[in-house]
């Protein structure tokens, strides 16, 4: 059992009203109540994950909430990022949600941290906080909380969404494994889409997202079974529930070994991604020999010359959404099992769709926002085709729409 929390706080006449259904719960009580205004938690982001577990912790009475994100609200992300609203668009997600976690609950210190997490200042971050939160949506930043908090010996309460799946588990080498006993290395660049790329239904992150807030809470009181050595796979979908057993690796690179000799690396450089928006993070392989062309270029091909070939390697369902006339419209994916094709020597009916994509001119490759088309680029090499005719548009149809064509929808 953990028990974080064992100092206590006295609570005034309304907070003991306003707790009235803790209180008379005798798994939590006037003393357990006390142990979580006396908490602290900190949150890492304040988006889809972040934004369901501050508002239920506030609501529950923790007394100290620290908040990491540096980003500021977008129309796109109130469909799930529900402690923002029309009110607080283009301003900073902490202040937005500070306002509204203080008109849910003012018994709160909320503690802002407008940055990004990195290695250099995570130790210092979560070194005052009882419960380390992972709201995140990236593998470098996953894998640094991870470390960090084994290092610190604190508690991970770990959160994933994708689609209509997600995950939730307690990520605690005090008393079980950490996020690499099970996942000790990153999946291969551009192999798993973000959720920008691939989408999120909007009510999931509510979902795993309680979840989290709910295992906080069980650690700080010391009650139930945590999520400690499982893992909880939710389907939406299907409406299922799948817990599975997580073992301690003993050979783990991280919590197998004593904590002070636990080094916080460049995850960016780990993973092979970028940890957050605002990130220089590029890898030489990817980028030294890339060609690129931007909006403005293009435009001025398109008006010159109709016959320049546009490969555009998003999702059919995308290009519903928004798209450019007269494009070659081939997906990554099956871009991707056409070169997995050819490398095998097998001849499969994938294979075919490669006969669009002419080699003896230039092709410029688009995508939603110039990430996918950059992969699909070194697919395309891979397998014989010169890097020197293949572009890769920057910004992506983003980019077209926000600097070309105000008429084609953003997303």
């Amino acid at each position: 059992m953990v028990t974080i929390a064992q100092t206590q706080a006295d609570l005034s006449h309304e907070e003991i009203k306003r707790y009235s259904r803790h209180l008379i719960m005798p798994e939590v009580g006037i003393e357990g109540q006390r142990k979580l205004k006396a908490s602290s938690v900190l949150l890492i982001g304040t988006g889809g994950l972040g934004s369901p577990t501050a508002l239920y912790l506030a609501a529950a009475g923790i007394g100290r909430i620290g908040l990491v994100d540096y980003d500021v609200v977008d129309s796109s992300n109130l469909q799930r990022q529900i402690i923002h609203g029309e009110s607080t668009i283009g301003k900073s997600k902490l202040d937005s949600a500070e306002a509204r976690l203080k008109d849910l609950n003012p018994y709160l210190t909320i503690e802002k941290y407008n940055v990004p997490l990195t290695s250099d200042n995570a130790l210092t971050l979560f070194a005052d906080y009882d419960i380390i939160i992972d709201g995140t949506d990236n593998f470098p930043t996953r894998y640094l909380v991870n470390d960090a908090c084994v290092k610190l010996g604190k508690p991970n309460v770990y959160g994933s969404i994708f689609r209509f799946e997600g995950q939730l588990s307690v990520f605690y080498a005090e008393e079980g494994p950490c996020y690499r006993c099970m996942f000790p290395s990153p999946p291969p660049p551009g192999l798993v889409p973000s959720c920008a790329e691939g989408g999120v239904l909007g009510i999931l992150p509510g979902t795993i997202g309680t979840l989290q807030a709910t295992e906080a809470i069980k650690l700080l009181l010391g009650i139930g079974e945590p999520m400690i050595g499982r893992m909880l796979l939710y389907d939406a979908l299907e409406m299922s529930f799948t817990t599975i057993n997580v073992r301690k690796n003993p050979n783990c690179p991280v919590c197998s070994i004593p904590k002070d000799e636990v080094t916080l690396i460049d995850y960016e450089m780990f993973c092979g991604v970028p940890a957050h928006d605002h990130s220089a993070f590029s890898t030489a392989e990817k980028d030294a020999n890339m060609l690129t062309v931007d909006v403005y270029e293009l435009k001025e091909r398109l008006d010159q010359n109709g016959g320049v070939v546009v490969l555009d390697v998003r999702e059919p369902h995308e290009w519903a959404i928004a798209a450019l006339d007269g494009t070659l419209r081939i997906s990554k994916g099956d871009i991707q099992a056409a070169k997995n094709a050819v490398l095998a020597g097998r001849k499969l009916r994938e294979e075919t769709v490669l006969a669009d994509i002419p080699q003896d001119q230039e092709v410029i490759v688009m995508c939603r926002s110039g990430k996918r088309s950059a992969d699909v680029i070194h697919m395309l090499t891979e397998i014989g085709y010169d890097r020197t005719k293949l572009l890769n548009l920057e910004g992506g149809i983003l980019a077209w729409a926000r600097e070309i064509d105000s008429d084609i929808p953003a997303y």
